[in-house]
């Protein structure tokens, strides 16, 4: 039988409500369900460093960091690096942060020992094995707020070079040639150490010391081997003499105000790759460099490269040893400090720890 007008016109009336009801209760489903917002872009961190992308400093420590950061799937964080101090020199640094004219940067707290007092703890000759030794007592110095200078920073990482050594135009056979000599230095404890051992030094960075050779400012330098090209520097001396001083801190900071705003996430991220886990990719990285410079030292016939003896060791192993007692002498806290870094450096070597 077929269908009257009446019941087709019903029909779609129903049908009509049938759609309704369904939009209405699609609509109450999607009311429930959590809201769908675009993907949040990465927040943008500005690093500033005071030296070129192909230096020692950006290879071992600042890449490492910037690397894990950026490449990281989630993309929470956007590092961009502002290089060869553009945002300012090296001594600018610290303050650039401080200011947030730069979100992190790397400092050498040895070239402002105003702001960061501590430093000469890690600074002291004749301390450390290598630069893994130095790096990880920095680190945990740092991370237990042992170090003036550091409050205003989250500490991405505190490191220390491998013990430096000493290159020069003039010949270095023995401690008895340093005598009369006159050397650049990264800080004033290294001064005060050349001085024990017969040399005069003078404080001076990096960027201005193969000038200063040139120009007989200065006959050479005490700088760690991986350093010896980084500026020009080993084109400017001839004779190399390994015997270990101390080690040159230095330290990828950032604005702390900064780092607590992030998102949870990203502040964890930062975290993972700090502190620990950068002083080991910082010591190995570094440490390869070192050898492979010796080894190219060596190799070449037109210089020198001389192992002091082992009475010439001892002999500035006194001399070091008087200089770290000097220096724990001037106050209790300096006496403090020196005590808990051998205190490091003991646990280091009791442990598995001395093996990466």
């Amino acid at each position: 039988m077929n269908a009257t007008k009446d019941d087709q016109t019903s029909a779609r009336a129903s049908n009509r409500s049938i759609v309704k009801a369904l939009a209405y209760i699609s609509a109450a489903v999607i009311a429930l369900l959590p809201p769908l917002t675009a993907a949040a872009e990465p927040a943008t961190l500005k690093l500033s460093f005071p030296s070129s992308d192909r230096s020692l400093g950006y290879l071992t420590l600042v890449e490492p960091f910037v690397d894990a950061i950026n490449d990281d799937r989630r993309g929470l964080l956007k590092i961009v690096v502002y290089f060869s101090g553009s945002l300012g020199t090296p001594a600018d640094q610290p303050q650039l942060v401080a200011d947030g004219k730069a979100d992190i940067a790397l400092v050498l707290p040895g070239f402002d020992s105003k702001r960061f007092p501590d430093e000469a703890a890690i600074e002291l000759p004749g301390l450390f094995r290598d630069a893994r030794e130095a790096s990880l007592v920095h680190t945990r110095l740092a991370a237990e707020d042992a170090l003036r200078g550091f409050r205003d920073f989250f500490v991405i990482g505190a490191v220390a070079t491998q013990p430096e050594s000493i290159d020069s135009r003039k010949r270095i056979a023995s401690l008895a040639d340093l005598k009369g000599q006159t050397l650049r230095v990264n800080n004033p404890i290294d001064v005060v150490a050349m001085g024990k051992l017969g040399a005069a030094a003078k404080v001076m960075s990096l960027v201005h010391t193969a000038n200063a050779i040139n120009s007989g400012a200065v006959d050479g330098a005490v700088l760690e081997l991986a350093q010896l090209f980084d500026f020009g520097v080993g084109r400017m001396v001839s004779h190399h003499y390994l015997l270990p001083v101390g080690s040159a801190p230095l330290a990828l900071v950032m604005n702390r105000k900064v780092f607590d705003n992030l998102p949870e996430a990203a502040k964890t991220l930062i975290r993972d790759h700090s502190g620990v886990w950068l002083a080991e990719r910082y010591a190995k990285t570094s440490g390869a460099i070192s050898q492979r410079v010796l080894k190219q030292l060596r190799a070449d016939p037109r210089r020198t490269v001389t192992v002091p003896t082992p009475a010439d060791l001892a002999t500035a192993q006194r001399a070091f040893k008087a200089v770290a007692d000097d220096w724990a002498a001037k106050s209790s806290r300096n006496e403090g400090l020196l005590a808990l870094v051998k205190s490091e450096i003991a646990k280091l070597r009791s442990s598995k720890e001395t093996r990466p």
